[in-house]
């Protein structure tokens, strides 16, 4: 039995292949790569476009039960998965998001997977990468800077000041930044006005990043992006402010997608990183179609549970991207079901099947909510060390009671290897797929219709409710005729409802929504819902209280 290292540990001692070695296992050679280091590298759009020829090969999305303080392992699985393809004689590729410092600094870790089932180099991947982050926030800082210096400079636009909409965005959890002043000392400085921040993931510029085809589309994109209201309550966008030009400068590199490697050497493209409770939560459409043209199989993931990653992905990646999963994974542990049946996390430890049997309502919705799309289902049982037996068997009967193939997962412990039975599940299912693609909604109907389908048929809830805020908000899409997108709902990820304490599975409850907002570049509607906060908070002890780095170099206290 291997020794229980730490995530860190793991990544430190596996040695990895020069990543021009890697490139080659897919077709790529050292001139289709911009070289980040030894092991990092991102992919040129002439071999991009090189590889279109080919066919495309199977997707499969991981996505998840609604996340719990007792951890689900969503990223460890997809890593897993692939290299599990591998072991087994089929070329797969991973496709999965970028972590963001926010995170990593405060309080749900990195996004790089875990144990011997992680991307590589994971110090580099959960830190600055190359550079992306950084590019999407001085592209969507730029364009704040040039909305304030228009209105300086005598607001030929006729900006009202009141209702700029762009905020500003910082990679990092920062409360103190949410709601702020600027402009403040003297005509030199500007107009004071109320400004605020978020984090770089919820910006639309990493939406636009995540959906766009190319350098040229994510430039046409960013030049739709709304902006503000000038006095007469006509829209402006970032074209108008004639910047969209000098963003796509900043962005000519972020837009290629990264090639690293997992610990058992599997290509891996990292690129993008939305989250889901706020945003799309999907890495990038150039990523993932690439690896469909890299291997035989492309395993993915989306955020979060899959009343949030998976629907977007669905109804918002799927539908700009032209394309669908072959097969779903929806990841599931005895603690966390056991959470949604109403144990404490303080008591997981303890053997308690009847709470897994009630917190069993919640992976059940979840396996419904995927059929609902047309594509199979598989459940994938992460294991932990304190399952015992009798809670591994029940959990196992009511997935196949239920009817959804289920096969355990050891992807921490045993990387590939432990992988194996889940993809021997899914390789005879995603041969029989032929379905067409099965949106929830159609984008011509009205934003009360698009929502009231993903609350009702998706939540489980009984309907919506609108604030008087935010009904304004439609009434006046409408009046632009900016109605006709898809939704992308900002809600809480720990419960299917809007409410974070409504655990396993709730009925008969009413989803409000606060405020309605127009991503004009990304092409969806946003619309907020409960407490959600688009710049986060550090807990009373973050993550960063752990880290270190010795006079050599050596990280300590990253996972």
């Amino acid at each position: 039995m291997k020794p229980v290292l730490s995530d860190i540990e793991i990544a430190q001692q596996t040695e990895l292949k020069p990543i021009t070695e890697i490139a080659e296992q897919v077709g790529l050679t050292a001139d289709d790569l911009e070289l980040y280091g030894k092991y990092k590298a991102k992919v040129s759009f002439d071999a991009i476009r090189r590889l279109q020829s080919r066919p495309d090969g199977k997707l499969v999305l991981v996505t998840a039960i609604n996340p719990t303080p007792a951890g689900e392992g969503k990223s460890m699985t997809t890593i897993g998965l692939a290299q599990a393809f591998n072991r087994l004689g089929h070329k797969a590729v991973v496709a999965m998001r970028e972590p963001s410092l926010g995170p990593v600094f405060g309080i749900k870790g990195g996004a790089a997977g875990g144990g011997y089932s992680q991307v590589l180099p994971m110090e580099d991947i959960n830190l600055h990468f190359t550079g992306d982050m950084h590019a999407i926030t001085t592209t969507n800082n730029l364009l704040a800077a040039a909305i304030d210096n228009h209105v300086h400079q005598g607001n030929e636009l006729r900006i009202d000041v009141r209702r700029v909409i762009w905020k500003r965005v910082l990679d990092m959890n920062d409360r103190a930044l949410r709601n702020l002043t600027i402009g403040l000392g003297g005509k030199v400085c500007g107009f004071p006005r109320e400004d605020h921040f978020m984090i770089t993931v919820a910006s639309e510029i990493m939406a636009v990043l995540c959906l766009a085809e190319d350098l040229e589309d994510l430039k046409q994109r960013m030049a739709k992006i709304t902006v503000a209201y000038d006095l007469d309550g006509n829209l402006v966008t970032a074209g108008q402010l004639g910047v969209a030009g000098a963003m796509a400068v900043v962005m000519k590199d972020a837009i290629k997608p990264n090639l690293v490697q997992t610990t058992e050497q599997t290509p891996a493209l990292v690129h993008g990183g939305p989250f889901a409770n706020i945003a799309h939560g999907c890495n990038s459409v150039i990523a993932t179609k690439l690896a469909m043209k890299m291997g035989e199989i492309a395993v993915t993931e989306a955020g979060f549970g899959a009343d949030l990653g998976a629907e977007k992905f669905m109804d918002i990646k799927c539908r700009f991207g032209h394309i669908k999963p072959s097969a779903v994974v929806i990841v599931a542990t005895v603690r966390a079901l056991k959470m949604h049946g109403g144990v404490k996390k303080a008591d997981l430890q303890e053997e308690n099947v009847k709470a897994l049997e009630a917190g069993f309502a919640n992976l059940a919705k979840h396996i419904e909510n995927m059929r609902i799309f047309n594509v199979p289902v598989v459940v994938g049982i992460n294991r932990f060390l304190s399952d015992t037996d009798a809670e591994l068997e029940t959990l196992t009967r009511l997935c196949e009671d239920y009817g959804v193939p289920v096969a355990l997962n050891d992807c921490w412990a045993e990387g590939g290897e432990g992988g194996k039975d889940m993809a021997n599940l899914l390789l005879p299912l995603m041969e029989k797929d032929a379905s067409p693609y099965c949106p929830l909604y159609d984008v011509n109907e009205t934003i009360p219709e698009k929502l009231e389908k993903i609350v009702t048929r998706i939540y489980g809830g009984k309907g919506v409710i609108f604030e008087g805020k935010a009904q304004k908000q439609v009434k006046e899409l409408e009046a632009f005729g900016l109605d006709k997108m898809p939704v992308c709902v900002a809600k809480t990820q720990y419960s299917l409802s809007d409410n974070a304490d409504l655990l396993g599975a709730p009925e008969n409850f009413y989803v409000t929504v606060k405020d309605v907002r127009v991503c004009t570049g990304a092409g969806f509607i946003v619309c907020e819902t409960g407490n959600i906060m688009t710049m986060p908070g550090l807990p009373k002890v973050p993550a960063a209280n752990r880290m270190d780095i010795d006079e050599k170099g050596n990280i300590t206290g990253l996972f």
